[in-house]
């Protein structure tokens, strides 16, 4: 197999050169170049530009884990270039999603606020099961992540929550944390709690919480390599795919 040609987005990010590591160990894949905002903040062993149109070669793909800043100009070039993308940026807005979906008629593009297998699977069980949780259940989403995560609630948290509403008919009205002194919870709540502190990689819980039971289903990353790891797992997969939009759903048929 000839060795999947690859670029990285935000390429000196903590998750850049984690990513970065996981491709050079790698069989399947040879990092061509990366992409940073401070390309000399690193001492790298492969070229890093701070416009990707700067490499004047060919690549098979791009997978990004920068800012939304950065997006349009990289779906610029993958565009122009004709380049599979690979978008593991969080905190896209839905301008930013409509942007993804136009370079998608041009492009394949993969995107997924979290690539961990095992968080899309967690989404996979809460799209099949909440609708039968949903009478007499209150719900509520707690996310934890490191002091350092600039985003809130975590893209993850955000993609849980709407896949529960849309579960639901879209009938359920998303409460961003809770304060004061008269603010008791109405039935059509989800609930969405953001913690940060320490080095927390990543935890995502999900409670449906009944008058005589409650059910909690929880994710925990363990390391910030488990994403690394599962992009490169997402896009072996995805790199053949035929121009259009896709999420790890489609990827993994869940």
């Amino acid at each position: 197999m000839i060795p999947i040609r690859t670029a990285v987005y935000g390429v000196n990010g903590k998750m850049g050169q984690l990513l970065s590591k996981h491709i050079i160990e790698s069989d399947d894949f040879v990092l061509v170049f990366g992409v940073d905002q401070d390309p000399g903040k690193t001492n790298n062993d492969f070229p890093v530009y701070k416009d990707p149109f700067e490499y004047e070669g060919t690549i098979d793909l791009i997978i990004d884990f920068s800012h939304t800043s950065n997006l349009e100009k990289m779906l610029e070039y993958a565009t122009a270039k004709s380049v599979a993308t690979v978008i593991a940026t969080t905190g896209l807005g839905e301008h930013h999603i409509s942007m993804v979906k136009e370079a998608s008629q041009k492009i394949p593009v993969l995107y997924s606020p979290n690539m961990s297998l095992g968080v899309n699977i967690m989404n996979s069980i809460l799209k099949h099961y909440s609708k039968m949780l949903s009478d007499g259940f209150d719900i509520e989403i707690i996310e934890k992540h490191h002091n350092k995560k600039i985003d809130a609630p975590s893209g993850t948290a955000l993609l849980m929550a709407n896949t529960i509403n849309h579960a639901l008919d879209d009938q359920m009205t998303l409460v961003f944390g809770r304060h004061g002194s008269d603010c008791p919870r109405t039935s059509d709540e989800i609930g969405v709690h953001t913690v940060r502190g320490g080095s927390i990689s990543g935890e995502h819980t999900v409670i449906f919480a009944g008058d005589q039971e409650i059910i909690e289903i929880k994710h925990t990353a363990l390391s910030k390599d488990l994403f690394a790891h599962d992009a490169l797992r997402a896009s072996r997969l995805f790199i053949n795919k035929p121009v259009g939009y896709y999420t790890m759903a489609d990827i993994y048929n869940l």
